[in-house]
């Protein structure tokens, strides 16, 4: 999974996270939890995913990733705790 100059924005939704991570739904969502995976975002009211440049660092290092020093403070309005 590589990212493309004009890709880096793009959403990817959980079958495509899945895809490209290897780890199953119930691991996503625990490691989100934990904050060993980045932070979900919900760019509409019914629908929530990662964004590409947010999976391409934890793929980067997978064992030393921590969401919080990822991103931002200002990406408030992105679903923390996704069950």
């Amino acid at each position: 999974m590589s990212i493309v100059d004009g890709e880096a924005r793009r959403i990817l939704r959980r079958h495509q996270v899945k895809a490209g991570t290897g780890l199953s739904r119930q691991t996503c969502y625990r490691r989100l939890r934990a904050g060993t995976f980045p932070l979900a975002t919900a760019p509409g009211e019914c629908m929530i995913g990662w964004r590409a440049a947010d999976i391409e660092r934890f793929l980067a290092n997978p064992a030393r990733y921590g969401a919080a020093a990822s991103r931002p403070q200002s990406d408030a309005h992105d679903a923390r705790a996704v069950s």
